[in-house]
């Protein structure tokens, strides 16, 4: 403000026309040094501001409501006549809007009594650090809220699942909470879980990264018949079935184990924040969510994310075996696999066979980088392979080669290039598929491993498997160790402030989610 201050101070401005013409006639030859005859005295024109004051209200009103909401609390500070300028609702409908990406009609709040300043004041601007993607502390299950301004209300939304199997069906969601104001220009908090309709709740900023809910009212989330009714509520809501529809007696297990789990927290809860994983233009797939299969214990959310020639896949939700948080898929793309004629392919001891030799290299490579860190002056004998299998022999019909062929095949970037698409693609016989309908053709193979645990993460072992690239929307991964197949469906939502501020933040996210499960 102080330079557009300065700016305005005549000072700072150009010499009027009339001074210039006098410095012109100065030292010209032939120019008369005579002054002109007196004339009438020309009308005296508007006063220039010499400050912000000065200006008129429109245009202060006009020049505010350009500037932050943050900032504009010290500028009312500064004098009355700001002051009275900031309480103008035009300066603060235009905030709600750039700001919060309010779309509803603002102009409603006036006929509510409720003004755009109390909008940003009381309710958008102390609940901006709540904003985006969290995942909550639910145990080894996790979870997907997204917290979003929704027309004059902050909403966090749960992201479900679809119900097992339908990977590729659309997304389910519902409300967990709500902050909105009341007549008393108060930002109110209500709990929107159970069958009971909204009541109060609560919510604690622990910090800029971290919230927790806790709902004053547990008894709205109580049913009439009891926890037999709840339960069959929630099977029906979670998993679309009914008890008598499950005769797995495994499967019965952990799904009642759940309700039991997650139950208990009565959406008291601890959220913490995850963003949406960076995106180049090199890469293989674009990265985001996807929804996957996980055999008994149905559908779960992964994140994908690229880092140099590796890919992962994280868990945002998870089960007792695998929690969410782990690394469930660890892909390498400069280890390509090209499929084999349909017949080869549906052999399976064929393609485990390949896939293993490649699980050997793999080993031995890291073997002999061990050996390198361990002895850097070692002569060259030294690095040599440590087990020098034999790798040259594959299984009839099948490559480890890219099917652009060796290194011409790679990208500037060290990548294999994609095989042309339109690979025809079958599961070999034996493999089992909690969906069996998935794409028949794909673009690529990959060498991955897959992470396996026992009840409890007991005992957690990465096992080689083949990451299978079909399309944009849709990728799979045979689990060589389980004989099972994976499939997964990208989430197609669209999810608000969840971009990571840099690059870094999102590693340091991947990092200490393990931790939050582990």
């Amino acid at each position: 403000a102080g330079d557009d201050v300065m700016a305005l101070r005549p000072s700072a401005l150009p010499p009027a026309p009339a001074a210039m013409e006098r410095r012109m006639a100065v030292g010209v030859p032939g120019a008369s040094s005579t002054p002109p005859a007196p004339g009438p005295a020309p009308a005296p024109g508007p006063a220039r501001p010499r400050s912000l004051l000065d200006l008129p209200p429109e245009l202060l009103v006009e020049i505010f409501s350009f500037l932050p909401g943050v900032s504009l609390p010290n500028i009312a500070a500064a004098c009355r006549k700001f002051q009275q300028i900031l309480n103008t609702d035009t300066i603060w409908r235009r905030r709600c809007r750039q700001e919060y990406g309010v779309t509803e009609n603002l102009r409603r709040l006036e006929m509510v009594g409720v003004a755009c300043r109390d909008l940003y004041i009381k309710l958008l601007h102390p609940y901006r650090n709540i904003l985006g993607l969290w995942q909550p502390d639910i145990g080894p299950y996790g979870g997907l809220l997204n917290v979003v301004v929704d027309g004059l209300f902050i909403i966090g939304w749960m992201y479900l699942p679809p119900h097992d199997p339908r990977v590729n069906d659309a997304m389910r969601c519902k409300p967990l909470f709500r902050i909105h104001l009341w007549e008393k220009n108060k930002a109110e908090v209500e709990c929107m879980y159970g069958h009971k309709g909204s009541h109060k709740g609560d919510i604690q900023i622990v910090k800029k990264d971290e919230f927790s809910t806790k709902c004053n009212q547990t008894d709205f989330h109580r049913m009439a018949g009891g926890r037999q009714e709840e339960f069959r509520t929630w099977l029906a809501e979670e998993w679309g079935r009914t008890l008598e529809d499950i005769f797995h007696e495994h499967m019965q297990e952990l799904i009642l184990m759940k309700f039991i789990y997650t139950s208990q927290y009565d959406n008291c809860l601890t959220y913490r924040r995850i963003y949406l994983p960076p995106f180049s233009p090199e890469d293989l797939i674009a990265p985001g969510l996807f929804k996957g299969t996980y055999g008994s214990h149905g559908l779960e959310i992964v994140m994908l994310s690229f880092h140099g020639t590796q890919i992962k896949v994280t868990k945002i939700t998870g089960d007792p075996n695998v929690p969410a948080g782990q690394l469930t898929l660890h892909i390498d793309v400069t280890r390509p696999v090209q499929l084999p004629d349909i017949e080869h392919l549906r052999s399976f001891d064929k393609l485990s066979r390949i896939v293993l030799e490649i699980h050997q290299q793999v080993q031995c490579d890291q073997q002999n980088q061990e050996h390198w860190h361990e002895n850097p002056r070692s002569d060259m004998d030294s690095l040599q392979p440590t087990c020098n299998g034999d790798h040259g022999a594959k299984a009839d019909g099948m490559s480890t080669k890219p099917e652009t062929g060796g290194a011409e095949g790679a990208t500037a970037g060290g990548l294999p290039a994609p095989p042309v698409p339109g690979q025809p693609f079958v599961l070999p016989v034996g493999v089992m598929a909690r969906n069996e309908v998935y794409p028949r053709k794909c673009r690529a193979c990959f060498y991955g491993t897959g992470l396996i645990a026992g009840h409890g993460f007991t005992s957690p072992e990465r096992t080689p498997g083949l990451f299978v690239l079909f399309d944009e929307r849709c990728f799979g991964f045979i689990w060589l160790d389980l004989k099972s197949f994976s499939l997964y469906s990208r989430i197609e939502d669209s999810l608000r402030s969840a971009q990571a501020p840099f690059t870094e933040a999102f590693e340091l996210m991947l990092k200490s989610m393990q931790s939050w499960t582990s």
